[in-house]
């Protein structure tokens, strides 16, 4: 396994531990703080393909060696769609893209990429043959249509959604019925976690990934606010049973890279005036403002890393 911090604001440096951690693995660094305020929360297609170009031209070469990434902020989690790319080029197969969010990410979003709207980019892949989003608890499902869900993934099949917990869904459009979900009278009824039981779900979720490499992306923010302290409003899911999960996987799939975003950190943004005030905007309008302190968050955030860090490395040798 190759293990890369990308250091795109300052979530890891304020985790001097972790990052100590990681360097006694053979971790690399990837700093680009200035790309990191270009980017963050949403860009324009071209800053990101030179950001994927400056993070390849700097790692060590490794061939067919899975890559574990580190991120910082959950701001950033549409960088997980220029990982996948190079996992899927470098290892040329099939693969279950398997994501822990408590949002979905299937926003439509013209002109670049968003943290909420990466997941289309991922379903265009080829090589993708499926996503699993897991532990979703936020208002992004209220009336999805409204927000500018793209649910036909949903109804094609390449795309399952289970809750940890959530109400049905008020929708307009025919979705049919699916994996992970029921449509009646305009609604979408969800699998959740809760619904299904933590243990049986397990059993749920293995059944339903079909191909042997599997790529997997976690946004601490599914996590309960014991576990972790995100940028982002956050779910129920606790620690331990997200490291089960991955357990489960990795001892069943191969998995061809990982990476971990939603360490809080304070936004930055580049650009033009306009460009950093709808930034701002957004959001002052999603993310909560309420935080825990600076050091209950660097214990908390560098507490799960390692956790992170020491079950995802035992299935990525």
């Amino acid at each position: 396994m190759q293990l890369l911090l990308l250091h795109l604001d300052d979530a890891l440096e304020l985790q001097p531990d972790f990052v100590r951690a990681c360097k006694f693995a053979g971790a690399y660094q990837y700093f680009g703080k200035n790309a990191g305020q270009q980017v963050r929360l949403w860009s324009k297609q071209g800053a990101l393909d030179d950001l994927s170009r400056e993070i390849v031209k700097n790692r060590p070469t490794t061939g067919k060696t899975p890559q574990l990434s580190f991120m910082g902020s959950g701001d950033f989690h549409h960088i997980t769609a220029l990982l996948l790319d190079d996992a899927l080029e470098r290892q040329s197969s099939a693969a279950t893209l398997i994501h822990f969010d408590n949002h979905p990410d299937w926003v439509k979003f013209d002109g670049g990429l968003h943290c909420g709207s990466w997941v289309n980019s991922a379903l265009a892949n080829s090589n993708v043959q499926k996503v699993i989003t897991i532990g979703v608890c936020s208002h992004d499902l209220r009336s999805p249509e409204r927000k500018g869900a793209n649910l036909h993934w949903l109804a094609d099949g390449k795309l399952e959604l289970y809750p940890y917990e959530h109400p049905p869904s008020r929708v307009v459009g025919d979705y049919g019925n699916g994996a992970s979900y029921r449509q009646e009278r305009g609604a979408l009824h969800w699998k959740s976690i809760a619904e299904i039981g933590e243990e049986n779900f397990i059993d749920h979720m293995l059944s339903r990934i079909r191909t042997e490499a599997v790529y997997v992306t976690i946004d601490k923010d599914v996590l309960a606010a014991d576990d972790a302290v995100t940028n982002w409003d956050q779910g129920r899911m606790r620690l331990p049973y997200l490291l089960s999960l991955i357990s489960e996987i990795g001892s069943r799939h191969r998995i061809i890279g990982a990476d971990v975003i939603g360490d809080y950190s304070i936004p930055s943004y580049a650009g033009s005036l306009r460009t950093q005030f709808m930034k701002r905007a957004e959001i002052f309008i999603d993310q909560p403002r309420m935080r825990q302190g600076a050091e209950t968050t660097r214990n908390i955030n560098s507490a799960a890393n390692h956790a992170l860090l020491e079950v995802l490395a035992e299935y990525m040798e």
